[in-house]
């Protein structure tokens, strides 16, 4: 679940796929600056937000109990959470879905599969 336990810097992975899962578990595992925390549901990211206060929140944009603009807007309506920085992850490819994650306050939209190259810069920008 998590790479390091004294990490300062933490990232909420919300997803439901167990492979994607794993291969973000091995990315992480080479960044130990970083702790990585899994949700697998909207409602358990919804839980975990206010006790994890991750630096960046990666969301994929179907899960089983909502899709990600749904979570979306249900973490900006808690005033605690209107900063945090959220990519979207989606394997969907129609400009209007992009837009509509960027209107709806997501500051990026990544295709999936996860470029390790893209992520790794992401998070050196932090």
């Amino acid at each position: 679940m998590s790479s390091t336990a004294d990490s300062s810097r933490h990232v909420l992975y919300v997803e439901d796929d167990r492979i994607n899962i794993v291969l973000m578990e091995e990315v992480f595992r080479l960044m130990p600056d970083w702790t990585l925390h899994i949700a697998e549901t909207g409602a358990q990211a919804l839980e975990m937000l206010p006790r994890v206060m991750p630096t960046l929140v990666l969301m994929d944009m179907n899960l089983p109990d909502m899709n990600g603009l749904q979570l979306m807007e249900k973490l900006r309506a808690d005033e605690r959470l209107t900063r945090l920085r959220c990519i979207a992850l989606s394997a969907d490819v129609m400009d209007d879905q992009r837009q509509r994650a960027r209107a709806m306050g997501f500051q990026d939209y990544w295709l999936k599969p996860i470029d390790v190259r893209q992520l790794r810069a992401a998070l050196e920008r932090l």
